[in-house]
């Protein structure tokens, strides 16, 4: 039997399917005690099927719609505006008419109804879809309740629908139509119920947004309103707006805007015992729901009602803990310059290789400092370290603090385990054979590592890799490792100390680090640039590799004059530094050898904007520079009182810095080579496990953790629906933006500067390479994107290693992650690039093209012009 209708009361709230997320959630709501839905019924996706089988042409329109990119607005508003006139044209049944007229005639023919969309993909954990399908209110009579169903059928194709699944990758196929009825209720306030702050994100804060008559003034922007912020059942905030309109029910059906009088527009549209009554009842919903809610409410005469919840899908996810103590936790991926969500493969391995205990949320992992803050020893150092190298993260930790006893103090003593990093580094002589020694020793590693690991398959293969990351995590935590980054740190700061107390000198190490030895990373930019000048003198391999989309090229060259050169020349580069790619720390990333394709847009420019031997030629200009600013600054330090002492010191931490400073860059780098052995050995395990039926695709082992894939590979079972969830997951996690620091509240904290002492209408970020540098300023979201000129300025979210070879061209560099000890500043400073990090939102407040103006001593960028013209 064909069900076209379903009355509140009869749904399952599990049927998405068959009513729709918001039929879904009205059901579930109506059954919470204590809650007041208004009484009503569903149009299922039955009837809607009905109707599209029904519909000319449907399918060939459909088709055409799918092809279409999310930008062609013209062509979505003209198909789309199609399909709803054919939908909307095509007679109801007779039977789905006959449905819906009883159901109105069980809840009373002639009253007043609200008729509301309520698509298959809508208000879901993952995607809200507010806003995107239509509804009408105080629609009386039967022949206009059946013809606004039509409506809301139609309203599936609207252009802002039809936009919202393009850009989120959903088929118009996928998503079906049911339409809830609901009686009307005519309010004298209504409003939204976040249960959980939607700006900071703390899930003890509620947020009551409130205004007078029917809540579409408020939904439309028509009004300003009231905002209450609620926390253990008392207002800690009120802004009472003034109401000057409210839309009300019109008496022949619709709406229309009625003028508030002027005594009431400064009035609250709730008391303040109402709006406790209406968090209290939030709250319940909240936990029926098992998640925090974005509620419509309404108030009427007889109380309050509810007309939908929905998760809020903005806030950013609270890692689990083991009690309900506060915690205060640190971004990793900020330190790490990667702020993108990591697969599960991925997060299994970062928290394998590192001694620190980590926890996950969001795709991301943090690391629990409480305890560190807790410890008046640790809190000291942690939050100066914090506000040297990253001041948006000191400041954040600052608000923590601030907030008295979210944090409680300990006893003077510290813990008798002090968590790693924590205390003082040993004493380490000058001596460039250290750094010598650490890189030979994990490169022999590496090769051991290689060799034995090809002779390993099934449980023997993930058995090794889980016993040799103690061998990868003995070298990264080596302790004569760790005392050499730090005297490279140390040396940095003290001369940025002393010279500027000295000399009046703003981080003079920054020149003084140019070109200095044993940096891999801009090793690995420099001999990109040999390998064009290899390519250059080939012509036809130039014009080859303009035209290059596939990663199967490289076996393509050697039929061209000159190709076999070019591909050697290529594959060496390969071999030294294809395992990093963007992103590397993730395991599952796909690595520039695996993806060579990727290079090629920056070889040819390199070929097309550089001249031959630039890269020798960068090198030198750097040592010559770092040379002639140590010799300035020592004569300079000379003329003082005590200056001979003071130029000694000097000249100490000068050859320290730069003994040491270049293997800053060594450990990352031997651990992702590291990485990509594993990753070739784990492919070719999932490859067999493909094969023999257990896994759908190879790649669905990045959706598992390493335990798991253990498990996998010992049994030949796998659950295709925890892999099919995981990558749900992922895909909202790419929508997120981490804080740098999250407490158990859900609190995010993005962390704001302090500083009024740069040029009105500058964007203020932390200075990390000195100088300054004016150029055209190109936004880049993705490397693969970039389009850069000599002496552009590379405007990004993040940089990591693998946007190194860029660095070779650009003449300057804003990124909104970041601090100055992070990949992007050691290689500015390096190639002697004015850089400013941490600029908050720089990727939305510069625009592509702007002319803009870098100061990396003062750490601030000037925007000077507006986006000049297409290039020619």
């Amino acid at each position: 039997m064909r069900h076209y209708v379903l009355e509140l009361r009869e749904i399952d709230p599990t049927r998405v399917d068959v009513v729709g997320a918001k039929g879904a959630s009205l059901a579930a709501l109506s059954r919470i005690d204590g809650i007041r839905v208004p009484a009503g019924f569903c149009v299922t996706t039955e009837a809607f099927r009905r109707i599209a089988a029904e519909a000319p042409s449907l399918d060939d329109r459909l088709d055409r719609l799918s092809r279409l990119e999310p930008g062609d607005r013209d062509a979505i508003r003209a198909l789309g505006a199609e399909i709803r006139r054919t939908l909307e044209g095509v007679a109801i049944p007779d039977d789905v008419a006959a449905a819906i007229s009883d159901a109105l005639a069980r809840l009373g023919e002639h009253a007043a109804y609200a008729v509301r969309s309520s698509a298959t993909a809508e208000d879901l954990p993952t995607a809200s879809f507010a806003g995107q399908q239509d509804t009408y209110l105080n629609v009386v009579g039967r022949a206009a309740v059946l013809r606004h169903v039509a409506r809301c059928w139609g309203s599936l194709f609207s252009e802002r629908a039809v936009t919202y699944r393009l850009r989120h990758g959903i088929g118009h196929r996928a998503v079906q139509m049911a339409v809830v009825v609901q009686r009307m209720v005519f309010p004298r306030a209504a409003g939204i119920l976040f249960t959980a702050d939607p700006v900071t994100g703390n899930r003890n804060v509620a947020s009551v947004e409130a205004s007078l008559g029917l809540g579409e003034a408020l939904a439309s922007g028509l009004v300003n309103a009231d905002v209450y912020k609620v926390r253990g059942g008392e207002i800690v905030e009120r802004a009472v707006a003034v109401k000057r309109t409210a839309i009300v029910a019109s008496p022949g059906g619709g709406t229309r805007e009625r003028a508030v009088e002027p005594e009431r527009q400064t009035e609250p549209a709730l008391t303040d015992a109402q709006v406790l009554r209406l968090v209290e009842l939030g709250r319940r919903i909240e936990a029926h729901f098992g998640r925090p809610q974005d509620i419509e409410w309404c108030l009427a005469d007889d109380g309050l009602h509810f007309l939908q919840s929905r998760p809020i899908t903005t806030l950013f996810p609270i890692p689990a803990a083991r009690d309900r103590e506060n915690r205060v936790y640190i971004s990793v991926g900020h330190q790490q310059m990667m702020t993108d969500p990591m697969k599960p493969l991925g997060l299994s391995f970062w928290q394998m290789t590192t001694p620190r205990p980590m926890v996950e949320a969001g795709g991301r992992l943090f690391v629990d400092v409480t305890q560190m803050l807790a410890w008046p020893a640790t809190r000291e150092g942690l939050l100066k370290l914090a506000r040297r190298s990253d001041p948006l993260l000191g400041d954040a930790l600052d608000t923590v603090l601030a907030r008295g006893d979210f944090v409680r103090p300990l006893p003077e003593e510290p813990p008798a385990a002090m968590p790693p990093g924590a205390g003082a580094p040993s004493p380490i002589e000058t001596d460039p054979a250290i750094v010598a020694g650490l890189i030979e020793r994990t490169r022999a590693s590496i090769a051991a590592a290689r060799r034995e690991i090809a002779t390993k398959s099934g449980a023997a293969l993930l058995d090794f890799i889980a016993e040799d990351i103690q061998e990868l995590r003995r070298i990264l935590f080596d302790p004569l490792s760790h005392q050499a980054i730090l005297a490279g740190m140390e040396a940095a700061w003290w001369l940025n100390e002393r010279l500027e107390e000295w000399l009046g000198e703003k981080n003079a190490a920054d020149a003084l680090t140019q070109s200095v030895p044993n940096n891999v990373t801009s090793e690995m930019g420099l001999a990109l640039l040999d390998v064009a000048d290899a390519i250059r003198p080939h012509p036809d391999v130039v014009a080859f590799l303009r035209q290059v989309e596939g990663d199967d090229f490289l076996d393509e060259l050697p039929a061209l004059p000159g190709g076999r050169e070019a591909r050697d020349a290529i594959r060496a580069w390969l071999d030294r530094y294809g395992m990093r790619c963007v992103g590397e720390i993730d395991i599952t990333r796909p690595r520039w050898s695996e993806r060579p394709a990727t290079l090629v847009p920056i070889l040819v420019a390199h070929i097309t904007n550089l001249e031959p031997d630039a890269g020798r030629r960068r090198f030198e200009r750097g040592l010559r520079e770092a040379r002639n600013r140590e010799r300035e600054l020592l004569a300079h330090l000379r003329a003082l009182p005590d200056g001979e002492r003071k130029a000694d010191e000097t000249r100490r931490m000068i050859d320290r810095l730069r003994t040491f400073a270049g293997y800053r860059e060594y450990p990352k780098y031997g651990m992702v080579s590291r990485y990509f052995v594993y990753k070739q050995a784990l492919l070719q395990e999932a490859d067999r496990l493909a094969r023999a039926g257990v896994l759908r695709d190879a790649e669905d082992i990045y959706y598992l953790t390493f335990q798991e894939l253990q498990d996998v590979v010992r049994t030949n079972r796998v659950d295709d629906e925890l892999i099919r969830a995981r990558k749900d997951a992922f895909a909202s996690y790419r929508t997120l933006t981490p804080p740098r620091v999250l407490t158990s509240e859900g609190e995010a904290l993005f962390g704001a500067y302090r500083r009024d002492d740069r040029p009105a209408g500058s964007l203020v970020g932390l200075p990390v390479s000195a100088g300054i540098a004016e150029g055209r300023a190109r936004v880049v979201l993705d490397m693969a994107d970039a389009d850069l000129e000599p002496g552009d300025i590379l405007v990004t979210a993040y940089t990591d290693p693998s946007w190194t070879p860029l660095f070779v061209t650009i003449g300057g560099l804003v990124t909104e992650v970041g601090g100055l000890m992070t990949h992007g500043a050691v290689i500015a400073r390096e190639y002697g690039l004015p850089a400013v990090v941490a600029v908050e939102q720089a990727t939305r407040r510069i625009r592509d093209g702007q002319r803009i103006r870098v100061h990396g001593t003062e750490g601030y960028v000037e925007i000077l012009g507006q986006p000049s013209g297409p290039r020619a």
